[in-house]
């Protein structure tokens, strides 16, 4: 079976002209009544009674109406003849089947899930996508969507679209979370355990995301389904880690700021001693050099606010 989406070729007619045709075969059908009251072999006019009868019962089966981006798919007796998608108001062959089809971008929330990252750390991780069906012979034929459907909503033919809409939900949310914990395999959630700059889940951003597109695009093709956008809105260590990631974290960033407040103590001990030395307010030796760098050292690199000591001797003692 050909499961490359096609246009309908099939006749299609005018829905308003068939309504005209719809009442003239009833004024055809009371002609044929009041026919039948005058002959006295009103045989001939009893049978085509009764074949206008049923086609007064068929034709209002083959109405339907299309709109903006939505599709129908056609079937005739098992075999499929096209999708149609032009909009406005048909009537086709009564004998077709119009399974409907929106072709309209959907939002997807997909709930947080854990996942383990490349370091192996369990990560919470969630995302936002936003899809769309771009091949409905694929979207219907390819993929079973009778086990996701309930058996009350199959009985009830008023919600079929609704109900097959909520199928491709449910496939794109379990793809969904396939590609996420795959995506998330290949990158830590941040650099604290990588020895070069790599590209992490916090830091990724539109790399990230580019990737995850890929993956679910690659998963979901099979459906005729098309991932428009697919961002990740939630990242987090899971609950068990959390704490202890928190307290390394807070350590690195302890680090990193004792090490900017070295680096600035280092300037500002060589910005003093250079600026004594040409000024010539005072001359130091080396151990008086290194005792002033300790000190300016110590005062600079403190936690806590200095106290000073007044020198009330001289120079050396």
């Amino acid at each position: 079976m050909n499961t490359n989406e096609f246009d309908f070729k099939g006749i299609k007619i005018s829905g308003f002209l068939m309504i005209f045709v719809h009442f003239l075969v009833l004024a055809g059908m009371v002609g044929m009544i009041i026919m039948a009251n005058m002959v006295e072999k009103p045989d001939m006019f009893i049978v085509i009674l009764i074949l206008l009868f049923v086609l007064l019962c068929i034709t209002p089966v083959g109405f339907m109406t299309n709109e903006p981006n939505n599709a129908r798919v056609m079937i005739f007796f098992g075999k499929y003849r096209g999708t149609l998608k032009e909009n406005g108001f048909f009537w086709v062959n009564p004998f077709y089947v119009k399974k409907k089809i929106t072709l309209r971008a959907r939002n997807m929330d997909i709930a947080p899930i854990k996942v383990n990252d490349k370091s192996g750390n369990p990560v919470m991780i969630g995302m936002v996508l936003v899809w769309k069906v771009i091949d409905t012979c694929k979207a219907v034929f390819d993929i079973d969507t009778s086990s996701l459907i309930s058996e009350q909503a199959k009985q009830v033919a008023a919600a079929r679209m609704g109900e097959l809409m909520k199928a491709f939900e449910k496939f794109v949310n379990v793809q969904s979370d396939v590609a996420l914990r795959e995506v998330a395999g290949h990158y830590a959630y941040d650099d604290n355990e990588l020895q070069h700059a790599e590209t992490t889940l916090r830091s990724g951003g539109e790399l990230v995301n580019s990737h995850l597109e890929r993956e679910l695009n690659e998963r979901l093709k099979m459906a005729g389904i098309e991932v428009v956008e697919a961002r990740i809105n939630y990242l987090a260590y899971a609950p068990e880690i959390a704490a202890v990631m928190l307290r390394r974290q807070q350590a690195a960033a302890i680090i990193a700021a004792r090490e900017k407040i070295v680096e600035g103590a280092v300037i500002m001990v060589q910005m003093a001693l250079n600026k004594l030395s040409q000024e010539q307010i005072v001359e130091l030796d080396e151990d008086k050099k290194a005792a002033m760098v300790s000190n300016l050292l110590v005062v600079l690199c403190a936690d806590e606010a200095a106290h000073p000591v007044i020198n009330t001797g001289t120079l050396h003692q």
